[in-house]
């Protein structure tokens, strides 16, 4: 794989977790399971680690927590 695969799949990846967590954390309206969510969440992260001039400021691993539902 070539580093421009790899940085499309990570920005693929960085997408659709931020995606599944608006969803989760702002809409209480999940799109995929728990068990679906960790793995592109640890997916992220190996390739992170595998990569580490790849991790940017904005990436989920970089951050903590979500924003939380007016509810709360």
């Amino acid at each position: 794989m070539s580093m421009q695969d790899i940085i499309l799949v990570l920005q693929r990846l960085r997408e659709r977790i931020a995606e599944c967590d608006y969803h989760y954390y702002v809409q209480d309206a999940p799109l995929i399971t728990d068990s679906e969510y960790d793995g592109l969440y640890r997916q992220l992260i190996e390739i992170e680690q595998l990569y580490p001039e790849l991790v940017t400021p904005d990436s989920p691993s970089q951050r903590v927590g979500g924003q939380a539902l007016s509810a709360f």
